[in-house]
């Protein structure tokens, strides 16, 4: 899962990317709760910037959540590659199961996937699209996650020339 130390830095650098490039990101305040070469997990908290008018989360700010988790995975394994790579969302579709009324953590598992796309994106002239499936879930008092929305997202890589 990777040290407390660790996650700080990777939250650090997807915030400080927000404040820099995509301030809306920021304004949800995401933390990294597990990135690995495989896997990410982030957390939006829930809070007046990201409730609605029921006190549930936003489905703005849940698109946000869905945006960090599959583009800091992809990122990764951009910067993994050593190549240059273009990133983009070309489609973004939600189902949304349940009204999450605490923080929701967002789940991408398609890391080896995204590490394929990467490559052939790299020995490639052309875009590489592919869908990323993400799962928003909260936490019950259990431990356990309960899934509240399912997210799929066109990646789209391009070599950067």
């Amino acid at each position: 899962m990777g040290s407390r130390l660790e996650r700080f830095k990777q939250t650090f650098g997807m915030r400080l990317f927000g404040w820099l490039k995509i301030p809306l990101l920021a304004s949800v305040r995401p933390s990294v709760v597990e990135l690995s070469e495989t896997r990410c997990v982030v957390k939006v908290p829930l809070r007046r910037w990201s409730k609605n008018h029921l006190g549930s989360m936003y489905f703005g700010a849940l698109a946000i959540g869905a945006d960090c988790a599959g583009g800091l995975l992809a990122m990764d394994q951009i910067k993994r590659s050593g190549g240059k790579v273009s990133l983009v969302f070309k489609a973004f579709q939600a189902q949304f199961l349940k009204r999450p009324e605490s923080d929701v953590y967002f789940i991408c598992e398609e890391g080896q996937a995204i590490r394929d796309q990467v490559r052939r994106a790299l020995a490639s002239e052309e875009r590489i699209t592919e869908p990323m499936r993400i799962q928003a879930a909260v936490r019950l008092p259990d431990g356990a996650f309960e899934p509240v929305a399912e997210f799929t997202l066109e990646l789209s890589l391009k070599r950067k020339p």
